[in-house]
């Protein structure tokens, strides 16, 4: 009987495939190109709009705009775009504006503030030494932030660097309909204005509050100052060591499924395994780079991402099988807290789906977790809201009171401004980003699960392992349910019917 291996936290999870069990991995990456040479090319010719050297004509002063790497999962030693800040700033200065004259912004979104050392890690270290420009790190809860548009609902507020500048260049990766491209502008934005930034598919604009609350500060920000983005689409990584072809390769997934290593590898400590995992080098490549206003590159970039990296899915699960790695979908990579883990798995590696969602209706998602209530201090303390004695998770009313306390505790907003912790608000933010899933499931079991209490009160059911949870998905289903295994990370988009 075919086996596979699921990444879940630090540990390898083999499990024997139940007959007619389907294994959806992505496709092998990519291959890459020079992302300097083509960020060059795209400020020639974007796909709409003027090119850069016409926006910058008579600019004094410019901001590039930046995301803090978080995505995608997981993070490669040698990114991309790193050699794409540098060639804008390189383009900036061949135009007129010396480094000195440039501000690097980097928008955090809720989630916690960079730090110097995580800013340095943004750029490359010859690019570092030569950079003589200021660098700002985004503050959602600065009160000197910006009106850009108050005439609708959330007002947009943001970053003084995006509004006292000549011109605005926007670096990122096409992830996701909420992650690059307007999203980061949206990222350097009030938290009020963040945190209804949701998507029912992250990889369609229709249905996505998040996209018209960015497009909408875009068309804002560009009625004030020359606006242009650069959007890249990343190749899946690859590396080398144990671990080097999966989980794109069949002949890798055997190889890890039946190695005696993978044993001693599971009888290591924790802080063992994961210094191990953190230590296999990977890279990613840029399959092609774009530019034009923020929207229109990105949108492109994203289209032409899913087509390189989606799985197709000819219908959609009775339920489907996932292990979770050991990281939270922020920075700095920490052990994530059970409401993370959920984030990742639910919010955003079940949020990559095109035109139908994975798993039928009232069908079953099985999270392969221990689920411990760790929270690292003091960056993930806001989350602790979700887990006291009584439950809010499910109680509408018990979370919109939690989160106007969260919303006005001056202390937790004051450790959020100081670098410390996440915004308040990420915590209820990354919940209702489970909700496209958790509106169309059944139910969700944790196989694994070490704290029963933690995946209860989100309201998953644990269960002892995985074994055990595929018998009870059988017998909620029937025998006949259509099973699936997802391999990641990496996560992928999938295509589903059709």
């Amino acid at each position: 009987m075919p086996r596979v291996p699921l990444l879940s936290g630090s540990r390898i999870v083999v499990t024997s495939l139940p007959d007619g069990a389907l294994v959806l991995r992505p496709p092998p990456p990519g291959r890459g190109t020079d992302a300097e040479a083509a960020t060059r090319e795209a400020l020639r010719f974007p796909l709409d709009g003027e090119p850069l050297e016409s926006l910058a004509r008579g600019a004094r002063r410019a901001t590039i705009v930046v995301q803090a790497p978080a995505l995608p999962v997981p993070s490669p030693l040698a990114d991309p775009r790193q050699r794409t800040i540098a060639a804008v700033s390189d383009a900036l200065e061949a135009l007129g504006i010396p480094t000195s004259s440039q501000t690097l912004l980097v928008a955090c979104g809720l989630s916690r503030r960079a730090s110097q050392r995580e800013v340095a890690a943004l750029v490359t270290p010859e690019f570092a030494r030569r950079f003589h420009g200021r660098v700002a790190v985004h503050d959602a809860a600065d009160p000197g932030l910006v009106p850009v548009d108050e005439d609708e609902e959330p007002a947009l507020r943001v970053a003084p660097e995006l509004v006292d500048t000549d011109l605005v260049v926007v670096v990122s990766a096409a992830e996701s309909v909420l992650h690059g491209g307007p999203a980061t502008l949206l990222a350097a934005a009030n938290a009020d204005a963040q945190r209804p930034a949701l998507a029912d598919s992250l990889l369609e604009t229709g249905g996505s509050d998040g996209w018209l609350l960015a497009t909408r500060l875009e068309h804002a920000l560009a009625a004030r100052v020359p606006l242009l983005g650069v959007s890249l689409v990343l190749n899946h990584p690859h590396g080398s060591g144990p671990l080097r072809g999966y989980p794109y390769e069949a002949d890798a997934v055997e190889r890890i499924a039946h190695s005696p290593l993978r044993r001693v590898f599971s009888a290591a400590p924790d802080p063992v395994r994961r210094r191990i995992l953190g230590s296999l080098r990977l890279e990613r490549t840029a399959a092609v780079v774009l530019a034009g206003p923020p929207s229109v590159a990105h949108a492109e970039a994203l289209l032409r991402g899913i087509e390189l990296r989606r799985t197709t899915l000819a219908e959609p699960l009775d339920a489907l099988v996932l292990g979770v790695p050991w990281t939270t979908p922020f920075l700095p990579r920490e052990q994530p807290n059970p409401l993370a883990t959920a984030h990742l798995a639910l919010g955003h590696a079940l949020g990559l789906w095109r035109d139908a969602f994975p798993v039928v209706d009232g069908g079953i998602v099985i999270l392969v977790d221990r689920f411990r209530r760790a929270f690292a201090r003091p960056t993930q303390q806001p989350y602790l809201a979700f887990f006291r004695p009584t439950p809010i998770a499910r109680s509408p009313e018990l979370l919109a009171g939690a989160e106007a306390a969260a919303a006005t505790d001056e202390r937790a907003i004051d450790e959020y401004r100081a670098g410390r912790t996440v915004h308040p608000l990420l915590p209820f933010r990354d919940w209702d980003a489970c909700r496209p899933a958790l509106d169309r499931l059944g139910s969700v079991y944790v196989a694994g699960a070490r704290d029963g209490t933690a995946a209860r009160q989100l309201g998953f059911v644990p269960i002892g392992g995985l074994g055990a949870a595929l018998d009870m998905a059988h017998g909620h289903r029937g025998p006949d349910a259509r099973l699936g295994f997802l391999l990641a990370p990496p996560y992928f988009p999938l295509k589903v019917g059709g």
